[in-house]
């Protein structure tokens, strides 16, 4: 008892006025309860690394010009690290004070706005059809599935990882988006209609995917059974979220609209614009030859003007 209530009187009791108290109150928030897991787990991580060196930052220091470069020069630090890393914590750190600041809870926010350390090169992380064709001839049948449902839906990992049969009647796949809560409606095509109805329904699990054990996967087992058939199949430098964008740039290059492409993926079409127009389209040469195609086609036509 004695050493309990001397490890008691020793517990560091926080200052109201410090910004410790802004992160214990939004992480007692519905903004806070209504994240997604995945979200929250990560933005713990982060939380604690902005109470380690800034817990006792005073609220009122906020408004002074220098915490601005206090703060840029500690995510400059993490940079030195992992720029993608400093970014997304620097990011939750922004997101913390503007909830803070739409509360009066502080007089100004000087994380906002900080532009990003991180820039992803995804122009080229697209699953060709020749990768496609290496990983479904060496993976095991539950991860050829995973392939052909993220490439014919567009949709997260996490949200085929939870899909159930139920939300399959044959002809459609119906689920509600984890991260946004948007509701997507996506018809069938022929080759995944046939790989679903081949496959033999686990007794242990509601789940369309499972491992070898007919059991649902976590989300660190999956990543780890992928990453291994991705190696063996000699597949370098795409990720099971490039099926996504892969989703998405294979439906333009098959003349649908922005419009149809965002009914299918779930992303807004402004999304969609930018995926397109930044990452991908610019670098693919399957475009540019339908495009071609298209102008031989309208020119045979006679249609253009003398």
């Amino acid at each position: 008892m004695a050493a309990y209530n001397d490890a008691v009187q020793q517990k560091v009791v926080h200052n109201k006025d410090n910004l410790q108290a802004i992160l214990n109150q939004y992480q007692d928030t519905p903004k806070w309860a209504g994240l997604a897991e995945r979200t929250r787990r990560d933005y713990v991580g982060h939380i604690r690394k902005i109470e380690e060196r800034f817990g006792d930052f005073p609220i009122g220091a906020l408004t002074d010009r220098r915490a601005r470069a206090e703060f840029l020069s500690w995510r400059d630090e993490m940079a030195r690290t992992s720029r993608r890393q400093a970014d997304y914590v620097f990011a939750t750190f922004a997101s913390i004070l503007a909830w803070a600041y739409d509360r009066g809870l502080t007089d100004a926010n000087p994380c906002e706005r900080p532009g990003k350390l991180y820039r992803a090169k995804r122009s080229e992380s697209i699953w060709t059809h020749a990768d496609e064709a290496a990983f479904l001839k060496i993976a095991p049948q539950r991860l050829c599935l995973a392939y052909l449902m993220a490439v014919w839906t567009g949709q997260r990992q996490g949200d085929l990882l939870r899909l159930t049969w139920s939300a399959y009647d044959r002809t459609h796949i119906r689920l509600r988006q984890n991260k946004t809560q948007r509701r997507v409606v996506i018809p069938i095509a022929t080759p995944l209609r046939t790989a679903l109805d081949a496959v033999e329904k686990s007794e242990t699990a509601e789940t369309i995917l499972t491992t070898i054990h007919g059991t649902s996967w976590t989300s660190q087992g999956f990543s780890a059974s992928w990453r291994k058939a991705v190696a063996k199949a000699k597949i370098v430098g795409l990720t099971f979220h490039d099926l996504r964008g892969t989703a998405v740039t294979r439906l333009a290059i098959a003349g649908c609209s922005e419009a149809e492409i965002a009914t299918i993926t779930g992303h807004s079409m402004k999304d969609v614009g930018a995926i397109l127009d930044e990452h991908y389209l610019s670098r693919d040469s399957e475009l540019a030859e339908s495009a071609i195609k298209k102008l031989e086609m309208f020119g045979n036509s006679g249609k253009i003007p003398k």
